[in-house]
């Protein structure tokens, strides 16, 4: 199946679903999820310090490793998922749903997070994986790791919102840009260019 590149529109919006109430939920202000997670990290870290009986330097190990661990979670998931090649029918109208309508419509601010309700499921999925795997730990891993999404959150909505800052941030608005308007098969981390560099995916940066 061939694919055509989209060509992103500079503003604007479109409708993704006919029935208005999942239209009204593929929306959603970016301090909504934002709040969420950073308060459901503060809670569960907090339940980590005052309920558990690990040291706080163990403590402090674990949120730096969920952090670490979101970083390559965020890129493996854009290029292998959000960019999944559109082979099929269902397979392209899963790609443009959840990512393709993001690329067409790049400034769109009410798309540049997952809604709220999907994402509050996603993360207690992660968070019941996290805990089956690690058991108490998982109490201060996962403040690391959606603390991760929302300093991701907030790098994605800048990067579309406002114009480059004269900061050491404004290489992740190069990167982004790359991705969006030059190729999008590269530069697919957007809180951290680290993973890129660990699997090549940095090259055009470089050129």
């Amino acid at each position: 199946m061939e694919v055509t590149p989209v060509k992103p529109k500079n503003s604007g919006s479109k409708q993704l679903f006919k029935n208005p109430l999942l239209e009204k939920l593929s929306r959603t202000h970016i301090s909504v999820p934002v709040t969420l997670f950073l308060v459901m990290g503060a809670v569960l870290g907090w339940y980590a310090f005052t309920h558990t009986d690990m040291a706080n330097w163990i403590i402090g190990l674990l949120f730096a490793a969920g952090l670490l661990i979101f970083t390559f979670v965020e890129y493996w998931t854009h290029r292998n998922v959000y960019h999944i090649e559109p082979t099929t029918p269902m397979r392209a109208k899963f790609q443009y749903t959840t990512h393709g309508i993001h690329h067409e419509y790049p400034k769109d601010k009410a798309r540049l997070a997952m809604p709220p309700i999907l994402a509050v499921v996603v993360a207690v999925t992660f968070f019941g994986i996290f805990f089956v795997l690690m058991g108490e730990a998982a109490y201060a891993f996962f403040p690391g790791f959606i603390w991760g999404y929302a300093g991701y959150l907030l790098v994605h909505y800048s990067v579309h919102a406002y114009p480059p800052p004269k900061n050491v941030f404004k290489a992740l608005w190069i990167n982004h840009s790359i991705h969006h308007y030059k190729d999008g098969e590269v530069v697919f981390g957007v809180s951290s260019p680290l993973w890129d560099y660990v699997f090549g995916t940095m090259e055009v940066r470089k050129k």
